[in-house]
């Protein structure tokens, strides 16, 4: 898991763990996803006035996204209330524009938020369950991952559609809690996983994944996805792939579209961490670069998702 830190040149002079700002420093911070919520929690300890905009009224730890879609219980402990921890700082929104002459956030409501700094911390989106970007309330969003649970359990054959690294933990998600179940995963390339990743932990990846018993379709497409329900359990859907292939299947997951936008540094800072949980006894990544081996990550990611390291920074108590 990734974080990205602005760091902003307030005016003033730290004063012990605060930092002395003058009447007219207020920062506006859009968007409450990893970036957001640590700024937050950064400013919060600063004593430096803030107010945090999200469209959903809590922090979404979303590397545990795909778990609380296979494993009843689990989505609560992905979700924790903003309010509890910033109080009146935090704004539930829709941001539908910025005013950069007059310094303003525009709110779907109609309210105008007037800062001195801005932070934008507006994350990626992507199909649910691996995202969840959506207008909610923390209930019906922990909702939301409990009617998919039901979704997987009355599914005896599920589709996963794309083999980067949210598709190929899926998939391993399932196999973990549902060994019986048929799993299939359909990719458009030869490889699996994300390309910045070393060459010996994609193998790995598709090793582990034949290894739980996921059945592998690779290079090809599939063509009817339009058609298709997604996130739905049904008698019988036929997924087809741009080379004839026929998969039946009571439930297709979409987990493409995600990227790495990597580009920027991938020449200079070739020495990318990344660790892949393959369901919560098993995983595979690299730390700077060199291979880490299945053990560790296991035991460093894949047991608890770094759930409890959010709930820390939100200074709660995480639920049993």
């Amino acid at each position: 898991m990734a974080q990205n830190f602005l760091i902003i040149d307030f005016k003033g002079a730290r004063m012990g763990s605060q930092i002395s700002v003058d009447a007219s420093v207020h920062v506006v911070i859009v968007g409450g996803g990893f970036g957001g919520m640590a700024a937050a929690s950064q400013l919060q300890s600063w004593g430096i006035p803030f107010t945090l905009v999200d469209m959903r009224d809590s922090f979404h730890h979303n590397v545990g996204a795909l778990r609380a879609s296979v494993e009843s219980g689990f989505a609560k402990k992905t979700f924790i209330s903003f309010a509890k921890t910033f109080g009146d700082s935090f704004r539930q929104d829709l941001v539908v524009g910025l005013d950069l002459e007059n310094q303003k956030v525009l709110l779907q409501r109609g309210e105008a938020l007037s800062y001195s700094h801005l932070v934008l911390a507006t994350g990626s989106s992507g199909p649910f369950p691996g995202k969840f970007n959506q207008i909610s309330s923390l209930q019906s969003a922990i909702e939301a991952y409990e009617l998919m649970v039901k979704q997987v359990q009355n599914s005896q054959s599920v589709v996963v559609v794309g083999g980067g690294s949210t598709g190929v933990e899926m998939a391993a998600e399932l196999k973990t809690d549902y060994p019986e179940k048929e799993v299939t995963l359909i990719h458009s390339k030869v490889l699996l996983a994300d390309p910045e990743l070393l060459p010996c932990v994609r193998q790995e990846v598709k090793e582990i994944l034949l290894e739980k018993g996921v059945k592998l379709v690779l290079s090809e497409r599939v063509s009817n996805l339009e058609e298709l329900p997604v996130n739905e359990y049904h008698d019988s859907i036929q997924v087809k792939t741009d080379k004839g292939t026929q998969v039946e299947a009571n439930l297709v997951i979409v987990c493409s579209g995600i990227k790495i936008n990597s580009s920027v540094y991938s020449s200079a800072l070739g020495s990318l961490t990344y660790l892949l949980s393959m369901g919560r006894n098993d995983g595979v990544g690299q730390i700077s670069g060199f291979y880490v081996g299945r053990l560790m990550v296991r035991f460093v990611k894949s047991r608890d998702l770094f759930v409890s390291t959010s709930w820390k920074t939100m200074k709660q108590t995480a639920p049993s």
